[in-house]
Formats: structure tokens, sequence, C-alpha cells
């Protein structure tokens, strides 16, 4: 799965030595950020309980937490000055600590059985400015404009919980001043895994989301698997000796400067045949950065195609940019990964250093081209495989040897990593193909990080991935299932005690869907729509989100089959409340092969291959492909939404209003909108 062959890696060379990589992260002045260790993001701090609150005699436990939402000035490492731009960014912060000078949010940290109260205090000003239509809508306002900028609501992307009143309902609006908070009861039987949470404001996601409103949601667990019941991987991999849990967040923050025509100020080159192309976009000494609009004046930013390529702007994790990641050599290390991004799609490889590489001078400028050249001058084609283990949180029923992960928007892998030499390897975010990214063009190469390996005496002892999970399978598991487990784990690193979902089966679906992503064209203005027909299909009729109109009604204690297209350009699907299984996905110039099987070969694009049997709540949609899935409705009633995750699309239209209801209920018996009226303006 995800193999990549080195005639589609169109770099030369992939390497970087170790005094390369000490003179770039000490480049400019802005050092004390890069070149140090990258800490996991602060776990959000609990309030304490009221006076007399009961314990729980289960073992779960009430959470009480508190999160601002806030303006904050802080900076952000730009490669190309090799200096901090300031900035200030609508950012999430916990009561009671230092304000962050670099923006990652805190994470969330529960159990199965837990609730998780959140008081959510959006501490955002009112905006009044000519290009904000504010958050009361009125008569003849079009919701799919962007709007409401400091609006706000929180959705928890990927859990299996209750969508209305007071859960993971994202058809409220917080708006400045108010506080509200969130009750989020994670049944028993949750499984555990990485998840992540994010504003939802329909208007004001992607310019939120893209100020870096975004934070890991970790549910860990310590069930054992039985011989009916399957356990937490939690329990397996934390039985390794030495065992390092890393959890990443990528994001991808837009931040512009502005002059006084409240344009992005940027640098450009003669285009051929006349005019100027953007290069990157820049800030000046004494400039602020921020994300105030989805375009400019000139029409340049937030909204249009290709905006973070041609901002030059480069990936932070964690909040950091070119951040370091210290590990013992062959030591395996689980990496949390989630793409926290608004729109660019990420692959992720490791590269063994070149030892003989040559220096950068300190304050080279890295821009999109330099950094490019001191890549393929410094990174050695040297890929070291890692192993997937978990796909939007759900552990699944093999683990996967890989070269490289692909991310899109909402897309969360955990990884097992292990690099067997001491030295240095870059982390890279290569070249994808055009079909793999929302602007149909093929992104560049960035250096994400560094991994530097300590030389370990004890390397060799350690042994292989499978080696390690074995010992701690000895050690931890329950003898009734001790046996099967390191038999699984011998047989191709199976997971089959630790998956959480069964597979569908055709006898157990009651009925199907269908779903098309579009993009109509009308004068100068795209339409970002959904149809509820493939697009060959009779009566094909796609729109844009009305938020008092029910698109789809759903029926609870059954199982359906959807069929997902898209009739121009590639759109990650996400749904809220269930996730799905992937059951086929084929190009429909080729239908009778399946591109997510195992080995499969899909024209140098390994997004698909090996994905078939997973279940996941995101995944991209080709032009030109069908993609089949399976999902059960389970335990919850009420109105949510599914949406493209690129997150302005979704604020422009591509999302639909979905009710799951009762057998033979009505979708207004839930907490629908009254037809007219909507409830998230």
């Amino acid at each position: 799965m995800f193999s990549r062959g080195t005639k589609t890696l169109s770099l030369r060379a992939f390497a970087l030595g170790t005094a390369a990589a000490s003179a770039l992260l000490m480049a400019g002045t802005a050092s004390a950020q890069i070149g140090v260790d990258v800490a996991n993001p602060p776990e959000l701090k609990k309030r304490p309980k009221p006076p007399g609150h009961p314990s729980s005699p289960t073992g779960s436990e009430e959470i009480r937490l508190d999160l601002n939402i806030e303006y904050v000035d802080g900076v952000i490492y730009n490669p190309r000055t090799g200096l901090d731009d300031k900035v200030k960014l609508r950012t999430y912060t916990d009561p009671g600590e230092p304000l962050p000078e670099r923006f990652v949010a805190p994470s969330i940290v529960a159990r199965p059985g837990d609730t998780v109260r959140i008081g959510l205090h959006n501490k955002l000003p009112q905006t009044t400015t000519s290009y904000d239509p504010g958050c009361a809508g009125g008569p003849g306002h079009n919701p799919n404009v962007p709007h409401c900028f400091n609006g706000t609501n929180l959705h928890f992307h990927g859990l299996n919980v209750n969508p209305g009143g007071n859960g993971d309902n994202v058809l409220l609006s917080i708006n400045p001043g108010v506080k509200f908070e969130y009750e989020i009861a994670i049944a028993p039987e949750h499984p555990a895994g990485t998840f992540w949470y994010h504003t939802h404001r329909h208007g004001s996601t992607a310019l939120q989301v893209s100020s870096g409103m975004a934070g890991a949601l970790l549910i860990k667990g310590n069930r054992l698997p039985t011989p009916t019941a399957p356990g937490d991987l939690d329990v397996l991999v934390d039985g390794v000796r030495d065992i390092r849990e890393r959890t990443l967040v990528f994001q991808q923050i837009h931040y512009g400067c502005f002059d006084s025509n409240q344009d992005i100020k940027f640098d450009s080159v003669p285009a051929p045949g006349g005019g100027l192309t953007v290069t990157s976009w820049r800030c000046d000494p004494g400039d602020v950065g921020g994300v105030e609009a989805y375009r400019d004046k000139n029409g340049v930013g937030f909204g249009a195609f290709s905006s973070w390529g041609q901002s030059g702007r480069y990936t932070s994790i964690n909040g950091r940019i070119l951040p370091t990641f210290t590990v013992r050599q062959n030591q395996v290390e689980r990496w949390r990964m989630i793409h926290g991004g608004v729109r660019d799609t990420m692959r992720v490889i490791f590269v063994k250093a070149n030892a003989a590489s040559v220096d950068p001078r300190p304050g080279e400028q890295l821009s999109a081209g330099g950094m490019e050249a001191f890549i393929q001058a410094n990174c050695s084609f040297a890929i070291q495989p890692f192993h997937l283990v978990a796909a939007d949180g759900l552990t699944m029923g093999q683990a996967m040897s890989t070269r490289s992960a692909t991310f899109q928007p909402g897309y969360r892998w955990d990884a097992l990593v292990q690099f067997p030499q001491e030295g240095e390897y870059c982390m890279l975010d290569i070249l994808s193909q055009a079909t793999e990214s929302v602007g149909n063009l093929p992104s560049g190469v960035r250096l994400l990080g560094i991994v530097k390996v300590d030389r370990d005496q004890a390397a060799v002892q350690r042994g292989t991935t499978a080696e390690q999970l074995v010992d701690s399978a000895r050690k931890t598991m329950p003898a009734n299932v001790r046996d099967s487990v390191i038999a699984d784990l011998n047989n191709g690193l199976k997971l089959t005690h630790f998956a959480p979902h069964k597979t569908i089966a055709e006898s157990e679906l009651t009925g199907g869907q269908e779903l098309t992503f579009d993009i109509t064209t009308v004068g100068t203005t795209n339409l970002f729509q959904v149809a509820n027909q493939l697009a060959t299909s009779p009566g094909y009729n796609p729109q844009a989100y009305d938020p008092g109109r029910l698109d789809r009604k759903l029926t609870l204690g059954t199982a359906e089959e959807w069929k997902l297209t898209s009739n121009r350009a590639g759109h990650p699907f996400h749904i809220h409340v269930n996730p799905f299984e992937i059951v086929k996905i084929v190009n429909d110039l080729n239908p009778t092969v399946d591109v997510s099987a195992p080995g499969a070969v899909d024209g140098g694009d390994p997004q698909y291959v090996g994905l078939k049997g997973l279940w996941k709540d995101t995944l991209w949609v080709k032009p030109g492909y069908t993609v089949t899935v399976r999902t059960r409705y389970e335990r919850y009633i009420g109105d949510f939404v599914l949406h493209c995750h690129i997150l302005d699309h979704e604020d422009e239209g591509m999302m639909q209003n979905v009710a799951i209801v009762l057998p033979g209920g009505n979708a207004a018996s839930v907490n629908a909108p009254p037809v007219g009226h909507s409830t998230s303006h």
C-alpha cells in the first residue's frame, strides 16, 4: 500500500546530512523555535468538579474543561526569510494558562465511557467589517457566502456521539461574547483512537481552521481483547518496551500581510505573455499577518484554488515549522498524525540523510524553489518504510507496510515508525499528482522536519516492529487470546483482535444512497454543490446547501451502501456521527478493477491502494472514479451534516443536512429546523 517507485518521485535526490541540518536549523534569528525536539500539544487542563460531586463507580469519568477562543499575538517561522513573522490569529486557549506564542490548540484526552463537558467561551469581538456579512443573516442573505467570521461552534470529528442538543451539534452559532457548554457522552463501547476537534460554523469554518483553530482529541483505552470482543490497540502498543507516543497536528495557516488597500502583499515575476505571477505572499518588517477574509480585493487568497502553494507558506507541526524529532535507534514509536489543514493534500515520507551534503549558508532564503533545490542537493533516495495501524482513529484489521502516507484534509493515520540507522532522516511532503489535489495541479516538495536518530547500543536486540509487538503480546495479552494474537502478528501483522467494527455483509443492507460533488460555473462564479444522484443518472440535480432543507433521511438500526462520485475536481467526503467501510473503488474507464485492493495499481497514484475493508470517516473522491462504501446507522438519532472537507468548499455550499430517525419517524420530531428557518444563522 502507498508504495511509490523512484520513477514517480520527480526529484533526483533526497538526503539531509548532519551538518546541513544543523545549519538549516540555526539559520536566521528564529532558531529558538526549531532544532529542539518537538513536544506533543499541551493537554487541556481539567477544571475541578463541583463540591460533593459523586465519583463514577464504573471507572469512567466526568471530565470538565474550559476552552476559550480569542485573538492571540504570536509568531510563525518563515523559512523563506529565516525569520519569525509576527501574526495575530484566532486560536483556542486554555483558561488560566499562558497564551501560546506558537499556534497549536490544546489536546483533549478521554476514555470510553467518559462524559466530556466543555465550556466554550467565544471571546472574539463582534465583526463590523464590510467583507463580513455578520452572523444574523436576514432576508435575502445567501448562507453560502462566507460570513460570521467571529461566530463559531465545535465539531468532534470522527466521534460516534449524539449530534443534537449540547452534543456534536454543528447547527449552532456561538456568537461573540457567548459561552456554551457542550456535553459529549462517549459510549463505553466507543473505539479508542485518534480524533480531532475544530470549528464548524457554516460560513467561517475555513477561515477559522486556517487560522489554527484545530486540536487533537484522543480516546485512550485499556480494554483487553476476549475470544468474542476486540480490545484496544493501546494495550498492545503501550506494552512495547520504551515505547514513545507522539501526537502530530499538521496545520496550514494561511496568514497574509496586507497593504493600505487591504490587499495581500506578494512578490511576483513576469508571466509568459504578459502580466504577473504570484510567487509568494510577503510580510515586511513591522507587519502583522492575519486571516481576516476569504479573498482580498484583488481576488487573491483563501478561497482561491492553489492558495496554499501560492502563499509560499510551510506546514507547521504542533505549532513549529521545520521541527526536530529525536528518537532512539531502532525503537518503535507510535505517531498519531492529524491533517488539520483546510484544503491541500500531503504525502509524508522519510528518507535517510546524506552525510556528504553541503551546508546551506546561514540565513539562506528557502523559498519554494530554494527549498526544492536544497532537498535535491541534500536528501537521498533511501526511503524508510513504516507501518500504518489505524485509519481515521480506527484500528485496521492488518498493519500495512508503506513507503508513504497520503493525507487529505481531515485524515488521520496512526503509524508505528522505526529508524534502524543512527544519524538523520528528512521528513518530507513530496510531489503529488494533479488528481490528488483540489486545484488539479501537482504540489511542490517541502521539508516538514528532521528526525535525529541517537545511537543505541541495544538497537540490534530490539528487533523488528513485529518482533517488538510479539514481545508485548506475551506480556500483556490474556491467556485465552494470547496465542491467537501472537499468531496473527506473526502472520503479516494482523490486528484482528483490535479492529472495532465488523464487516457489513450484503445481506445486512436495507437500501442505498448516491452522492456526487459538483462545481458549476455561472459566469465568473463557482457554485459548490452536492447531488443525491450520480452525474449519469436521470434527474441529476446538484444543489448548494440550504440550512432549511433536509437532504437525506436515514433510519436508525439499518445499514446502507453509498456510491460516491465527483463531477469536477477531487473532494474529501466526510460524514458526521457514523464511520463507513470501504467496499470498492474503481476507475470508471476500467470498472472491473478494484483499485482499493491490496497490491492494486492505479496509474502511479498510491492513495487508494489497500484501502479495501478499512473503516474511515473521511475519504478522497476523485473525478472519474466511483467509490462504494457501507455504513450502519447506530445508537444516535438527530440532525447533522455531510460535506466536502475542503473547508472553503463547505462554507460556499458543498454540504447537506442529514437526519437519522426512528423507524417510521419524522425528521421534524428530532431537531430539524422548520422549513425556511435556519438554526445556523
